[in-house]
């Protein structure tokens, strides 16, 4: 019997039974349905606070002292960052690249104190791409210039100072000698990033003035941020910049900068993976079941087949045939079943502001999105079909050997 004839052969077996063909093609869609869907979540979530977390800090990779990661200090410092940051833009992975210091700071006003950590940066450089508070600011107004004498406080931090915009803040530093400096600023901004720890403890100062301050160099910072088209090739683009900059400045990548995120990521993946493997047991075992029951059906007339000649090799492969039609019809189905759900999804999501509430919430430090959008990786998609169509050819595998090991004498008496 030649492929064709068992091809056309196989496609017509599944249909003799309409009923429990269709009930598979629909146990198979909407298994992976949920799948797309399950991992679509993770895929827009995790990597939105990726970039997130990125825009809130040092980047996707961040170029610093080989110590500062171990022993944050502003006497630890990167040298010549214009030279550094017009080499990383080279690389077609980085899209931007930013100049910034961040370390602790005392806050002081006639009537509060209170510890935080600053960021500082050129508002000429940065934007909503690159640095997320100038999507944050509700009151006042972002820096002209790295020069301004102003300060940006994060909401809660200014109410636990109880100041309003307009009134005067004194920050203190430990200098790069380890001498106490003194700064005097007027409150410019209040921001509200979502994130309770960062508008508790994030200020925002120009770069220019902080480094007046700190006794640095037009060059030198305490960081420098590289962005990334895809934040996936963070690790290759760390291990590419270690070689070019070599020892004397440390490369990391945003795990190694935000632990605690990349482990809550780390975490969700296993559990959306472990998913992943518990819908394809559940779609491998109504496929083996269908198949499983319609080879027991059929046991006459295979048995009829080898016995005018019908190799045990055909039968196998006609089941197999079928088993690969079958997870074929089902990924076509879930393609139908999906594609509103996941357009729906993708283009309006649901907003879950309501539950959050005012305050927001965070993971890790990151703010979380009050509207949960859907977004797959391709290879992920491919990677659930390929699934799909593995589950549905092993589920095949012992109704196949089966149909194969019919006894022609024994079967044809069945009736």
């Amino acid at each position: 019997m030649k492929g064709p004839k068992l091809m056309k052969m196989a496609w017509r077996n599944l249909w003799r039974n309409r009923r429990r063909t269709i009930l598979t093609l629909v146990s198979i869609a909407f298994g992976t349905m949920l799948a797309v869907m399950f991992t679509g979540f993770g895929d827009h979530s995790f990597s939105n606070m990726i970039d997130l977390a990125a825009r809130m800090g040092g980047g996707h990779v961040t170029l610093q002292h080989p110590e500062y990661l171990d022993r944050p200090a502003l006497t630890r410092t990167v040298q010549g960052t214009k030279a550094k940051a017009a080499r990383a833009l080279e690389h077609p992975d980085v899209f931007r690249v930013t100049v910034r210091i961040s370390g602790a700071v005392m806050l002081s006003t006639a009537r509060e104190s209170s510890g935080a950590g600053f960021l500082a940066f050129d508002p000429r450089a940065e934007d909503q791409d690159t640095l997320a508070v100038f999507d944050t600011l509700v009151e006042g107004e972002m820096f002209k210039t790295g020069e301004d004498e102003g300060i940006i406080l994060g909401k809660k931090l200014a109410e636990n100072l109880n100041v309003k915009l307009g009134r005067k803040v004194v920050y203190t530093f430990t200098d790069k000698q380890g001498e106490i400096v003194s700064g005097l600023a007027r409150v410019t901004g209040i921001i509200s990033t979502g994130a309770p720890s960062a508008d508790a403890g994030l200020c925002l100062l120009p770069i220019g003035t902080v480094r007046d301050v700190l006794g640095y160099a037009d060059d030198e910072a305490t960081q420098v941020a590289l962005f990334l088209v895809d934040n996936r090739d963070s690790q290759k683009v760390k291990e590419y910049f270690q070689k070019v900059f070599g020892q004397k400045t440390a490369v990391h990548s945003w795990p190694e900068t935000q632990p605690e995120l990349a482990g809550f990521i780390s975490m969700k993946v296993s559990g959306s993976q472990l998913f992943e493997i518990i819908i394809m047991i559940l779609v491998a075992a109504g496929i083996f079941n269908t198949l499983f029951v319609s080879v027991m059906e059929r046991l006459r007339e295979f048995g009829i087949l080898m016995a005018i000649g019908t190799s045990p090799w055909h039968l196998f492969r006609l089941v197999m045939w079928e088993s690969l039609f079958l997870g074929l019809a089902g990924l076509v189905s879930a393609a139908v079943v999906t594609a509103w759900p996941y357009y729906y999804m993708n283009q309006h999501g649901v907003d879950f502001s309501a539950m959050i509430g005012e305050g927001g919430t965070e993971i890790a430090g990151v703010g979380m999105e009050s509207t949960l959008y859907v977004s797959i990786y391709p290879e992920n998609a491919l990677f659930i079909c390929m699934a799909v169509l593995l589950a549905t050819l092993l589920a095949g595998l012992y109704p196949a050997v089966k149909a194969g090991r019919v006894a022609p004498v024994d079967t044809i008496r069945l009736v």
